[in-house]
């Protein structure tokens, strides 16, 4: 394993996307466990696109503009949809000292299909993944099978650790009606921020 693939995978998932801002939402709403399940959940997300680009699928999204257009356009709703659920204090991404058990199935579902409506995951992945894989390497599809392995395992611990901590200060928040306020406006307003890159976003 290089040490350039380690350490440009972990600039890639240290910095801040929807996958970190849910997981940091739902450590500050629902702590701890509830922002480890996120991290789970958006780690899953990753799957699919990985998969596009072990197996090719990506340059279907590269070359099809409907292809991308589509599953684009579905991200910046989803990511919409996000934000106006963060302003109106629902689901799992209120910040609420008394917010309402919210079921692990519907949290992995959210962070799940954070990751996987965004297209550029995909063409990311089908051009990070064979720089890291000779052209002669005699099992290159295990190679490439190993180091998505390993982006995982450092996006869910990455994840947990930001959520955690966001989890830990949770009691410093909940206490304070204003700074709620702040937190909410301040991830509905990344939410659209991150949407709309999304959507000028060209394949």
């Amino acid at each position: 394993m290089s040490i350039e693939f380690l350490l440009t995978s972990l600039i890639i998932v240290a910095s801040p996307g929807t996958g970190v801002l849910y997981t940091l939402s739902a450590g500050l709403s629902r702590g701890a466990r509830a922002a480890v399940i996120a991290a789970f959940a958006c780690t899953l997300g990753i799957i699919p696109h990985m998969a596009a680009a072990i197996t090719g699928l990506a340059a279907v999204l590269h070359t099809s503009a409907v292809a991308f257009e589509t599953l684009k356009y579905l991200g910046v709703a989803y990511l919409l949809y996000m934000a106006w659920n963060t302003l109106k204090e629902k689901g799992g991404l209120s910040i609420d000292e008394d917010a309402a058990p919210r079921s692990t199935a519907r949290t992995i579902t959210t962070g799940i299909l954070v990751n996987v409506l965004n297209p550029k995951l995909s063409i990311f992945f089908f051009a990070f993944l064979p720089q890291f894989v000779s052209t002669t390497e005699p099992h290159a599809f295990a190679r490439m099978l190993e180091l998505s392995a390993v982006f995982m395992l450092m996006t869910f611990v990455i994840f947990a650790i930001y959520g955690v901590f966001a989890a830990s200060v949770r009691s410093h928040i909940v206490s304070r009606p204003k700074v709620l306020i702040w937190m909410r406006r301040t991830f509905a307003g990344a939410f659209v921020m991150l949407g709309a890159k999304l959507a000028l976003a060209d394949r």
